[in-house]
């Protein structure tokens, strides 16, 4: 039996996944762009699709609005078959980048525009139109047309005039892109704020990866119209399960290895490492290691208990509040970063240094 939520307007709906893709395929003549996708986002869920230029997140996205229709595939919205519904027709509204505000209206006109599309009695408009513009905190900036708002105001007025509509699914395509950094972050933390405040599922895309990690419930990393792997912040961060993951979502170290059983892997300088894996004996992969996991010690002197690799100071970097270590051995170099608080430990260039690492902040990936 489905379990009952309240949504924004008080009104009791069954619950299911919000959204559901099924082996969507989106071609462009020769060229795939969303290549046999599944992905289930359930209901109050702040989901990212996260991935360079070209990925196809923001495809993917377009399928799930209506403005593109996949090649093959099934795409529901709280198991309903959208099929050829028109966009206008889904219940789903969408942000842009661009916020395609209207430069003759003032901020109540654009919000409302939806609304009034739709023949709601000015009553219940009004009333609705004021709903939404405290939501985003605009409130006294009715009168003012788009001409007169910063682009952070603008924003907002495209967000409120998306939720006023009441929909059940949100989708936002990089709608921080045009603001500055501090701006931006600000934003990230405002809207995810929103997103709690009115419960409705957030569907984001994002290049950037920070954005993703701080917003989101769970991020699906995309490449080359493909989904790799889809997970929470810091499953994603901390236990990828490919190269092209880890490599993606911060810096990180990557020490080439053989698989060599079920619970251990040959590094390439011949040291041998315990760490599940579920690839055969003989395959090729990576031991991924974030910068912030490694510790740098004098030769010598690191814990019995961790993985230890001799090597010497290339360089060290100081960045107020961390110092980034370029180590190198003599199969690669390795990137340290330490907490610049540790003044009485710093190492110089040329010293002769061990690192070391807990075998739980390793993980192997391949790709």
């Amino acid at each position: 039996m489905a379990d009952t939520i309240t949504d924004p307007t008080g009104a009791a709906t069954a619950t299911s996944n919000a959204v559901q893709l099924s082996g969507v395929t989106k071609r462009f003549g020769d060229v795939v762009a969303v290549d046999d996708l599944d992905l289930s986002i359930t209901d109050g869920e702040f989901f990212s699709l996260l991935g360079p230029s070209g990925c196809g997140k923001t495809t993917t996205l377009r399928m799930i609005a209506g403005l593109e229709l996949p090649t093959q595939g099934s795409v529901k919205i709280h198991g309903e078959e959208m099929g050829l519904r028109p966009p206008n027709k889904r219940p789903v509204n969408t942000v842009f980048q661009s916020y395609a505000l209207f430069p003759h209206m003032d901020v109540r006109a654009n919000v409302g525009f939806g609304l009034e599309m739709r023949k709601v009695n000015r009553a219940e408009r009004d009333e609705q139109i004021a709903w939404a513009i405290d939501l985003v905190e605009m409130g006294g900036m009715g009168h003012r047309k788009p001409g007169q708002l910063s682009g952070g105001q603008q924003q907002r007025v495209a967000l409120a005039r998306a939720l006023v509509n009441r929909p059940e699914v949100l989708l936002l395509d990089e709608p921080l892109g045009a603001l500055d950094l501090k701006l931006r972050q600000q934003m990230q933390t405002e809207l995810k704020n929103l997103q709690r405040e009115v419960g409705i599922t957030f569907v984001y895309v994002t290049h950037d990866q920070e954005e993703a990690v701080t917003m989101s419930d769970r991020i699906g990393v995309m490449h080359e119209g493909r989904l790799l792997q889809v997970d929470t912040p810091e499953a994603i961060y901390e236990r990828p399960t490919t190269r092209f993951v880890a490599d993606f979502i911060g810096r990180t170290n990557f020490l080439e290895a053989t698989v060599a059983g079920r619970d251990e892997v040959v590094l390439a300088n011949g040291d041998r490492l315990r760490l599940a894996s579920d690839h055969a004996d003989g395959t090729a992969v990576a031991v991924t290691v974030r910068p912030e996991r490694l510790t740098v010690h004098g030769r010598g002197q690191a814990p019995d208990d961790q993985h230890r690799i001799d090597g010497v100071v290339e360089s060290a970097v100081y960045l107020g509040n961390a110092i980034i270590y370029t180590i190198s051995i003599d199969w690669m170099r390795l990137e340290v970063r330490c907490p610049a608080t540790l003044a009485g430990h710093r190492r110089s260039a040329g010293d002769d240094v061990t690192v070391s690492f807990e075998p739980e902040h390793a993980s192997v990936v391949v790709g």
